[in-house]
């Protein structure tokens, strides 16, 4: 527990009267929330997103948010969140309450922690510098073919940091993270460049195992960096904040029953960094690569990664199609990126006061895992 933080805890066999109550018809749920979202039928999972913003509503009441919140001091600014089994299916910071969301409640934002006591270790972790980067980019064929599907983000994103180093396209092989590993399992080591990083960036492809959680992973250019191979042989001793700007990097094994807690932000908090920050779905291409820029531009500002994060979904889901044509004048993105994101709005929206981006489909996927700064 955090000085003026808040940490509400979804447990195995502890549920409060109203949760027990609830507590099969949330897995009833949820089972109807994987079904549609993963119904071949469905490809572009237009009906899941359509529905995503109603079964929020749905849960905030199951779950009696509102009725939790006036049970909570309001001298306490900043909320971790540590959800049990099918609750990591869904982004709480986005419930909404009061007229609102969540994530608008806490000063110093909305979290996440995959067991108090882990979140526990974390808090022991000193990780003051910010200063090295070490990043994948677009390293399958459909990120670069046409144009960079990053849309300038880690180029943007490198000029924060004192040092970087990029592997990119062909050249983000895992072979090139994990040194040895065609050769003997038992003699791998660990990029030099990522054990020292202060931050770890990954823009790829990611996927969710739910059959097996530890083969999930990332899709580089020569195979597939799994839970597995990050557990075993990752040491991030240096690392502040692990950025997994992919498609379902935040989702655990949901079937488990036990407090066990296994997905990728877990991999890299065991292996050393304080901080996680993933996506709970497959994500929109362009409003995350905005969120990321975003992001990271909170960071050269402020300490608070989790507030940081609140801030750029906030900026995401609030801004209209004018506020981001303003924006696109002075930001740091290439001339090349900045013709093609006007193109988008104006193709794509006739009006100059639409909100683009205001579903939680595009602003909510994202959370922070971790000691939150």
């Amino acid at each position: 527990m955090l000085a003026k933080g808040l940490v509400i805890f979804f447990p195995h066999n502890c549920y409060s009267n109203f949760l027990l109550s609830h507590a099969i018809y949330i897995k009833d749920k949820s089972n109807e929330y994987l079904n549609d979202y993963y119904n071949p039928e469905d490809q572009d999972k237009i009906q899941w997103q359509n529905q995503l913003e109603e079964r929020l509503k749905k849960l905030a009441e199951i779950l009696h948010i509102e009725k939790i919140l006036d049970l909570v001091s309001k001298q306490c600014d900043r909320l971790i969140l540590i959800p049990h089994r099918y609750l990591h299916l869904f982004p709480l910071h986005a419930l909404p309450v009061k007229k609102s969301y969540l994530i608008d409640l806490f000063p110093n934002g909305v979290g996440y922690a995959p067991s108090c006591q882990l979140l526990q270790q974390i808090q022991l972790r000193q990780r003051p510098d910010f200063q090295s980067l070490f990043a994948i980019q677009n390293p399958t064929e459909d990120l670069y073919q046409g144009y960079e599907k990053d849309l300038g983000a880690v180029g943007t994103i490198k000029k924060q940091f004192a040092d970087t180093h990029i592997l990119k396209q062909d050249q983000a092989n895992k072979s090139a993270i994990l040194l040895g590993i065609n050769e003997n399992i038992h003699n791998v080591t660990l990029n030099e460049k990522l054990l020292k990083a202060n931050c770890a960036f990954f823009f790829c492809h990611g996927y969710f195992n739910s059959a097996s959680p530890q083969d999930s992973g990332l899709q580089l250019a020569d195979g597939n960096l799994t839970l597995a191979d990050i557990i075993t042989h990752f040491k991030l001793e240096n690392c502040r904040l692990v950025t997994l700007s992919a498609c379902e990097t935040g989702l655990t094994d949901f079937t488990s029953t036990s407090d066990e807690y296994i997905g990728l932000p877990s991999g890299f908090l065991l292996a050393g960094s304080t901080n996680v920050v993933s996506s709970l779905w497959t994500v929109d291409a362009i409003a995350t690569a905005l969120l990321m820029i975003k992001f990271y531009k909170e960071l050269q500002q402020q300490n608070n990664i989790v507030l940081a994060l609140n801030t750029a979904q906030r900026w995401l889901r609030d801004s209209t199609v004018q506020g981001f044509q303003d924006w696109l004048i002075n930001s740091s993105l290439s001339w090349g990126c900045k013709k093609y994101l006007n193109k988008y709005f104006a193709a794509n929206h006739e009006n100059a006061l639409t909100k683009p981006f205001e579903s939680p489909f595009y602003w909510a996927a994202f959370c922070n895992i971790g000691k939150g700064v």
